[in-house]
């Protein structure tokens, strides 16, 4: 199945908590249960995110008792409330929820009937066009890789991290479906281990060549010459082409130009967040300190230790080769790039 979809009225979702040990499916009924997903990782990845959101705001207009348009978009607004509040750096949240609410504000729909039909299709159309413009940005992408390469990448970007396809590995994956030979060095990414648990696994299920190994192991393998390129995803994109992603994704750019190695950001349109100038305007989330201490149950640092759990950090534009996206290479000036790419349309 996808990461997330729609079925009979529920939403169900894999949920990556349990990964690699188990594969298992949720379903939620109402969109309280959908925030949780949210908020306590059940699905995660900004693209995920955001269809997951869209889905969300489908069930709550198909659960609502509301007799009238009005009343129910109230219920539509409150709902939006409580999704918006989940995850505050994934920038496609907030897309996915202001697309489906201006949605359902179209005053062409008139009755109750019409705008749960509407959205309901809405969000159909946002978890399709994730994964076509996946497929798209793979295949833009994939032109960066040479074969042979050996790619490091943070974090899980994959078919996990959105609908379908994934954004990195969506490269990867249009790379070796253009006969490239790669190997993939996947970094173990704490504190929540989703290049362990995630992107491991997705790439050995796919056959693809992999290495796991400790963050900090990565700097070692880039000063010794065995990493030809690094790519990683965004959570969000300045308009100056900063990014904010995973934290540790900002050394890896650092340590990546010291050693004359390009890294490229891959990002859907979508994570492109024209309104902030720069990276510093990001909202960048702090998570409970026990992702942390803890490791699925087991402690492993002392009991009332002070913990900053920074969820991302911001690479400045400067470190980065470029920003692969649906609709072309934001190659530097990437600021002076993305005003372009962002004005010319869908693709």
């Amino acid at each position: 199945m996808r990461t997330v979809e729609w079925d009979a009225g529920t939403v169900k979702m894999i949920d990556q908590r349990l990964l690699p040990t188990e594969y298992k499916v949720v379903t939620f009924r109402d969109v309280e249960g959908v925030a949780t997903s949210i908020r306590e990782m059940v699905v995660r990845g900004a693209p995920a995110i955001g269809a997951t959101a869209a889905f969300g705001l489908a069930l709550a207009a198909h659960t609502s008792a509301a007799a009238d348009v009005h009343a129910l978009r109230r219920d539509l607004e409150a709902a939006a409330a409580q999704l918006r509040v989940t995850r505050p750096t994934a920038v496609n949240l907030f897309w996915a929820i202001d697309r489906m609410l201006d949605r359902a504000f179209n005053d062409d729909l008139d009755t109750v009937e019409a705008i749960r039909h509407t959205l309901q299709v809405e969000a159909q159309e946002i978890a399709d066009e994730d994964v076509r413009v996946n497929r798209r940005m793979g295949d833009i992408g994939q032109e960066v890789i040479r074969d042979g390469d050996h790619i490091l990448t943070h974090c899980n970007a994959g078919a996990l991290a959105t609908v379908d396809y994934g954004t990195v590995l969506g490269v990867v994956r249009a790379a070796v479906e253009h006969g490239k030979s790669v190997h993939v060095w996947v970094d173990e990414t704490r504190p929540r281990l989703q290049g362990a648990r995630l992107t491991a696994w997705e790439l050995m299920r796919d056959h693809i060549p992999c290495t796991l190994i400790a963050d900090n192991a990565a700097g070692h393998l880039m000063r010794t010459g065995k990493v030809d390129i690094v790519l990683y995803g965004a959570d969000r994109v300045a308009a100056n082409g900063d990014v904010a992603n995973k934290v540790g994704s900002y050394k890896l750019a650092v340590v990546a130009r010291e050693n004359g190695i390009p890294c490229f950001c891959v990002s859907p349109t979508s994570t492109i967040d024209m309104s902030l100038a720069h990276g510093d305007d990001i909202p960048i989330e702090e998570r409970d300190p026990e992702e942390v201490t803890v490791i699925r149950g087991q402690r492993i640092a002392p009991e009332g230790v002070p913990v900053a759990n920074i969820a991302f950090d911001v690479t400045p534009h400067r470190y980065l080769s470029g920003i692969i996206t649906e609709r072309g290479i934001a190659s530097p000036p990437v600021g002076l790039s993305l005003r372009r790419i962002m004005g010319a349309g869908p693709a």
